[in-house]
C-alpha cells in the first residue's frame, strides 16, 4: 500500500522570520491522522529569514538530523559543538539522556533553506552524539546510505533500526527499493518522481508512506533528489 502525503496538505507555521512545512505533529500544529510514520518523527521544511533562528531549547531520546540545502545553518550546543553547516552538509545529534542546541541562519543577507528530521531513539538515555557529513558530492543514479543502526558503510550510527539513504537520479533513470517485509517513507525534495507500479507522481515536498509492499519501483521524470527512510 502506498498512502501520499501531498506538499500542499502539509501543516504550515509562518511567524515572519520562520516558514515551516510539517508532515507530521509539531508545536502548535496538531492533526491526528499524521503524528508520525514507524520511528520517523518529524519531517520539516524549515526556511529562515536572515540572522533570524532558533534560541536554545533541549532535547531528550531522538535522533536529530538537518539538511541543509541553500544558504548556511549556524548551530551551537551544549556538547561544547559550533560550526556552519552549509548547502550540501549533514548535521546529526542524538539527544541521549539530555542536550540543548540552538540554530540560527549564518547570512545576514540570505535566507537558508533546510530540512530538519526527527527519529525516535530505540535506546533511552545515554550520551549525546554529534557528527556532520558532506553530501554535496554524492554520486547521481545512486542512492548513498546516510544514516544506519550499525553504522555500516561509512554511513553514521544511529540509535535506531533504520536506514536513511539520499537519493539522486538523472531524468529517466529507473531505480527499485527493497522493503521486504519492512516499511518505509519516501520525501522528495527536488524533480518529478513517479512510484509504484501505477506511476505515482511526486511533486518536490511530497510524501510517501509505503508498507506492505516488498518491493519499489521509481522513474525519474526530472532529475530526482530524494530521502528514502527504510524503517522497522
Amino acid at each position: 500500500m502506498i498512502t501520499l502525503r501531498r506538499s500542499n496538505e502539509r501543516g504550515l507555521t509562518e511567524l515572519g522570520w520562520l516558514h515551516s512545512r510539517h508532515t507530521f505533529s509539531f508545536g502548535e500544529y496538531y492533526d491526528p491522522q499524521h503524528r508520525g510514520f514507524s520511528a520517523l518523527r518529524v519531517i520539516n521544511d524549515d526556511v529562515v529569514e536572515p540572522g533570524m533562528g532558533f534560541g536554545t531549547h533541549g532535547h531528550q531520546n531522538a535522533e536529530i538530523f538537518s539538511y541543509v540545502l541553500s544558504g548556511a545553518l549556524q548551530h551551537r550546543d551544549s556538547l561544547g559543538n559550533g560550526s556552519v553547516i552549509r548547502a550540501g552538509h549533514l548535521q546529526y545529534m542524538s539527544a541521549g539522556d539530555g542536550v540543548e542546541h540552538s540554530e540560527f541562519n549564518a547570512s545576514k543577507t540570505e535566507p537558508v533553506h533546510f530540512l530538519q528530521v526527527w527519529l525516535r531513539a530505540n535506546v533511552m538515555g545515554g550520551d549525546p552524539r554529534y557528527a556532520e557529513k558532506r553530501v554535496e558530492q554524492t554520486a547521481a543514479d545512486a542512492f548513498t546510505l546516510l544514516f544506519s543502526g550499525t553504522g555500516r558503510d561509512g554511513s553514521v550510527a544511529i540509535r535506531q533500526d533504520a536506514d536513511v539513504w539520499l537519493g539522486r537520479l538523472n531524468t529517466g533513470r529507473t531505480w527499485e527499493l527493497k522493503l521486504g517485509s519492512r516499511r518505509g517513507w519516501l520525501h522528495l525534495i527536488k524533480g518529478e518522481l513517479a512510484i509504484g507500479t501505477a506511476g505515482l507522481l511526486l511533486q518536490p515536498g511530497d510524501g510517501a508512506a509505503i508498507e506492505g509492499e516488498p518491493r519499489l519501483p521509481l522513474r525519474a521524470q526530472a532529475d530526482v533528489e530524494c530521502l528514502w527512510f527504510d524503517l522497522p
